[in-house]
């Protein structure tokens, strides 16, 4: 859509106030307000905004930034019906530096990056995300309590399943702006769900991922619910993923597809997996960014912990799906919820492309339990492990010049001061484990 095009259906739908959003460096959505006759001024890019009050921005003697509102994203809030009360829209920005230039500390900006070096080899990126979350009941106060509102697993059904109402509604409202829901279902643990949307380009996914976010737990809320994306919020149940599921197009044809080879993968398609894995210590710094993340990713609740590629398994790291033709594609299984989407694919795109580029062939495929196998056997077939924790994936990412180039120098040395301090406000603390381990003990 142009601007007057936006325009026009903002008065037809009496929209009263425009959000302007944008992601700071570890993925928190933040939000600007402005009344509907300042939109005008806001399509032309002329809204500035202080870029010092934001994570990992800049410094507050550098702080002039301007927001540019992407028109494509512009979508008005399906929370309130009522026209005659006002609605409120909603624009995803780009973000630019007082000097009119594109802010190098911007995710969507690095994202844009990588899929420009994509562009530049004739490719198109296209992902379909598979978020999981548990939904949760409020105490008296309207906190977030750890009491799942049901007892339920995979597929159940009513009355099991007493999220169903709540998850339908998520549905109804994502399609409401725009979503094509491919599926809906609860999942594993008790009180967890998983809502899949259809593949779109990178961007475009990634928008929706922050979107997504939004409409589960603003609904979640209307139902007296807490929705939330923790990767791990329970111990001793399965954890939150989001699997993503990629493929590379070019002139319209899916380029991980080879009809001649015995397995369908195209040369493409091996290269970029074998990028993905040759990388894999340092993207899991990005795509599992949080102290949290890491205490999905152990063995036994098919969070991927070794890192491989297989064709059914579903325990490595990258599995790949049945479907061959248009459907070909790459499924990342280690990727949870709290993943900056931006970044997340950013770094999976640039190293994929790292390894088409320089045609790097992947090891051979492995399609054991790899959580049956001992230490000895992993090594025989070259399995490594992701880090164990955030510390450890930092200093992958460290030492990983590619997925730090994918970042930009802006994002990469905030994004890992932010992470340090987590990771040292978390070590420094002493957590009810070690109460009741230790308290008596010694």
């Amino acid at each position: 859509m142009n601007k007057d095009e936006i325009i026009k259906i903002a008065v037809e739908n009496n929209v009263k106030f425009v959000r302007l959003q944008f992601t700071d460096i570890v993925g928190v959505m933040k939000s600007i307000s402005i009344t509907v006759n300042q939109l005008e001024k806001a399509l032309d890019g002329e809204l500035m905004f202080d870029g010092s009050s934001i994570e990992g921005f800049v410094r507050i003697e550098e702080s002039d930034m301007y927001l540019k509102p992407d028109p494509d994203t512009f979508l008005i809030l399906p929370w309130n019906n009522d026209i005659s009360k006002g609605k409120t829209a909603r624009l995803i920005c780009d973000i630019y530096d007082s000097t009119n230039q594109p802010f190098e500390g911007s995710p969507r900006y690095a994202l844009k990056k990588a899929l420009s070096e994509a562009a530049e080899l004739g490719y198109s990126m296209y992902v379909g995300p598979e978020p999981e979350f548990f939904m949760f009941h409020l105490d008296e106060n309207g906190q977030p309590t750890l009491e799942t509102n049901d007892k339920a697993s995979y597929f159940d059904l009513p009355p099991v399943d007493k999220g169903e109402e709540a998850r339908r509604d998520m549905v109804e409202t994502l399609q409401s702006i725009g979503f094509e829901i491919e599926a809906s279902h609860h999942e594993c643990a008790p009180g967890q769900h998983e809502i899949d949307f259809k593949y779109k380009d990178a961007l475009t996914t990634a928008d929706s991922i922050i979107t997504f976010r939004i409409v589960v737990r603003t609904v979640a809320e209307k139902h007296g619910l807490h929705a939330t994306f923790m990767p791990k919020p329970i111990y001793g149940i399965a954890g939150s993923g989001m699997h993503l599921h990629i493929s590379l197009f070019k002139d319209g044809s899916n380029i991980f597809y080879d009809p001649e080879q015995h397995d369908g993968l195209s040369d493409s398609c091996r290269y970029f997996i074998a990028g993905v894995i040759n990388h894999a210590k340092a993207i899991s710094a990005i795509t599992n960014p949080t102290v949290n993340s890491y205490k999905r990713l152990v063995p036994g609740y098919e969070a991927p912990v070794y890192i491989a590629w297989s064709y059914r398994n579903r325990s490595p790291l990258v599995r790949i799906p049945a479907r061959r033709g248009l459907g070909t594609r790459v499924e990342l299984r280690n990727p949870d919820p709290t993943c900056n989407p931006y970044l997340g694919l950013a770094a999976i795109l640039k190293a994929g492309l790292d390894g088409i580029k320089n045609k790097v062939e992947p090891v051979d495929p492995v399609e054991q339990n790899i959580y049956e196998m001992d230490l000895a056997t992993r090594k025989l077939n070259h399995i490594e492990s992701l880090p164990e924790n955030l510390y450890e994936a930092l200093h992958e990412l460290s030492a990983d010049k590619l997925v730090q180039e994918a970042l930009g120098e802006h994002i990469y040395s905030r994004f890992v001061l932010a992470k340090i301090r987590e990771w040292e406000s978390y070590s420094s603390r002493v957590h009810d484990w070690e109460i009741e381990e230790y308290l008596e003990k010694f």
